[in-house]
Order: C-alpha cells, then structure tokens, then sequence
C-alpha cells in the first residue's frame, strides 16, 4: 500500500461508524515533544465527533474534531508519527510506516460489543468492565458477588478505573523478556495495588512481583489474607518504612500514593536511584516550600494563607517534575481522581527515557527555585544524579 493511499484509506475508516479507539504514536523526529495521539469517537449533543487527546512531554491536550472534518487533522499526524494501533468493533489495525513512508498494515479479527462505543457523555468504557464480576473488587467491597458496583463505592470504582488507565499506558516502558518488578510505597488499603495486579498478571499475563508497603501492621496483614485468598502469588504485603526499605537493588516500576510532605521526594529518589522505567506519584500534605518561600515579587499571591498553601503545593510538584526531567525521564503532572481526601489530585507520571538535559533546561530550573529561595529535599536526594554526573 503507497502511503497517500494509506492516508485515505485510514481516514475513510475512523469516518465509519465502527471505528472506536486509537493510539498514533512513534515520532519521526526525536526532537519531536509531542509523543502520541489518542483518538476516541465521543458523541455530544447528538453528533458524532474524534476526542484527540495529544499526550506531549509535559502536557495533555485535548480536541473534540466533528467525525466529518477530521482528514485535514489525521492526514498531518500519519506524516509526523510512525506507528498507528486502531479499534473497530469487528476489527484491529496495525500500522507501521517505515523512515521512507513504506506501509505495513496488518488486520486482526475481533469483534468488539457495539455498547461499547458509547459514548462521551453516556457510560463510559471502562478497562475493568462493570458488569463482570471481578474477584478483587468483591473483597475489597466495591463490587457484590453478582457483579453489580456498589452505589457508594461507585467513586472508588472510577477512581480505580483511571489508575488502570495509567497503567495500560505505561506498559510499552516495562521489559517483556523478565519479570517486571513493581513496589507500592504506602499501599494503604491497597484498592490501587490490587488493581495493578489484576489488570498487569490476571489481564495482560505479565510476569510480574509486586510488593505493597505500609506502616500500618493490621491493614497489611488484611491485603496480605486477601492476596492469599485470591491465589495473588506475586503479591505480597509488607510492614515498612520507605527510609528502611533496602532489599532491592533494581525496580522497574514504583508508585508512590498519599505519601506525605518529603516522604514523596524519599521514594522518587529511590526510584531514580532503582533505575525504576515507570514512576506514578500522588502527593498529599506539603509543607516544606511553605516555609522556605520568600519571594517579594509574589507577595501579591503569597499575603494570603491560603493562596500561598496552594501555590506551595503546587510549586513543590512542578520542582518535582522537572527534577525528575532532568535525570531522565518524560514527565507530566496529570488530573487524578482521589477519593482520599481531596475530589482531585495530580499525579505525577514518569517514564524513563535517559534523555539529557541541557544547560538552559538546568537554568530554568535553578532560576524558579531561586525565587522561591527553595532548598527542594529531591535536589538533595538526586544530587549525584543533577550535577555530578554531569
């Protein structure tokens, strides 16, 4: 197939009525900053429209393209991008356009239920699907042994849903020729830990080990019974401190949720130092910027209590994205439903990719944190990492 021909062909496709989801990704250029596309026909007010959702290095952005309009924003895309997976409801397409545009399209038979197209602002399709019965979800209490999601663990079930999402998108960052080594830092009830299993081993069939940490000995020893109870074999709970947890020399994925003020930076660090490919981070409570900021040109902002809270809060998560960036890794602060303690949180996401920052990327860095006059505990952590190795 020439690629011209590819471009109308595939454009014709997602225009028919059995297109559902889709991924562009694989830059052609390195330099490029965005890094793939999602598609998602979505309906609003009874037409017919492409969700691209553009995930850059630092960013996400979204689109909604009427369904009849989206050649002149498709056609762009197959140039730039190398790679193109597509679902239809009776189908799979694989796309890979090589350096001189020559087409490999391949076609997998499968017939996808047509509810499942549905829609923007109808149900949503969820990874987990709410009308099977998922043995987790039945111990934990989220859903009943019939399958039907509990009225008032229907948050808890989205939330758990998006944090699949996140997973499913750093799959293509784990190693497929060994066992994927996962730790949770203050796994709590470990809803989230339990999902990461399921859907990594249970769903994907991944070789993996997980081990859930918390501090809290009657809350393990409860997710450890269940784990056992569930036959989970490569899940295991343990009793612990971040500081005091040494038995890894190597991990390939570490998360990191509700863990408070600089015990965030003491597992980014160890996961820096672990080499770790994939790091998913929600904070809570930060404090330690609060009290260092002294920045006169933001007195404005910063009078208020409330608003210096909060922009301390924020402030903290960006130093640490870009701390995060500068040793390696593709970095963005994302939305996360927490039901927790606040309706939304972000969660930092971190892949890594060992590219090399520059000077002006160090500049910019040291320039924010010196108005801020921050000492960040990360830079501390990562010393060796920003500077030494330089």
């Amino acid at each position: 197939m020439e690629f011209n021909e590819l471009k109308e062909t595939f454009v014709q496709k997602v225009m028919n009525e059995l297109f559902i989801h889709g991924t562009i990704s694989q830059p052609r250029q390195k330099s490029n900053d965005l890094k793939r596309v999602r598609l998602k026909k979505i309906a609003l007010q009874n037409e017919l429209y492409i969700q691209f959702e553009y995930q850059y290095e630092r960013i996400m952005k979204h689109e909604n393209i009427l369904l009849k309009d989206i050649g002149h924003v498709l056609d762009p895309l197959l140039e730039e991008f190398r790679q193109v997976h597509a679902q239809f409801e009776t189908e799979q397409i694989h796309i890979q356009i090589s350096k001189k545009f020559k087409v490999m399209w391949k076609t997998t038979k499968e017939v996808v239920k047509k509810a499942a197209t549905l829609e923007h602002n109808r149900k949503k399709n969820y990874l987990l699907d709410e009308n099977t019965v998922h043995p987790f979800l039945v111990r934990l209490g989220v859903q009943t042994e019939t399958g039907q999601i509990k009225k008032a663990h229907y948050d808890k079930f989205r939330q758990i849903n998006r944090f699949i999402e996140y997973i499913d998108d750093a799959i293509e960052y784990l190693p497929k020729n060994r066992t994927v080594r996962i730790l949770d830092f203050g796994s709590g009830k470990s809803y989230l830990t339990f999902a990461l299993y399921h859907y990594l081993h249970v769903v994907k069939g991944y070789d993996i080990q997980v081990t859930g940490l918390d501090l809290k000995k009657e809350v393990i020893e409860h997710c450890q019974q269940i784990a056992n109870d569930l036959q989970y074999e490569h899940l295991q709970f343990l009793v612990g401190d971040i500081n005091d947890f040494n038995e890894e020399t190597s991990v390939d994925m570490v998360v990191t949720l509700h863990a408070c003020d600089v015990a965030t930076d003491m597992a980014l660090a160890r996961a820096v130092r672990w080499g770790a490919n994939v790091i998913l981070s929600v904070p809570f409570c930060q404090h330690e910027l609060f009290s260092q900021m002294d920045a006169p040109a933001l007195d404005v902002l910063l009078q208020h209590g409330l608003m210096k809270e909060r922009f301390a809060a924020l402030a903290t998560d960006a130093i640490r994205a870009e701390i995060l960036s500068l040793v390696g890794y593709e970095t963005q602060l994302l939305e996360f439903i927490d039901m927790e303690h606040t309706p939304k949180n972000i969660l930092i996401r971190a892949y890594y990719t060992g590219k090399e920052s520059t000077k002006a990327a160090m500049k910019k860095y040291e320039s924010f944190r010196d108005l801020l006059t921050a000492k960040p505990f990360l830079e501390k952590e990562l010393h060796e990492h920003l500077y030494v190795k330089k």
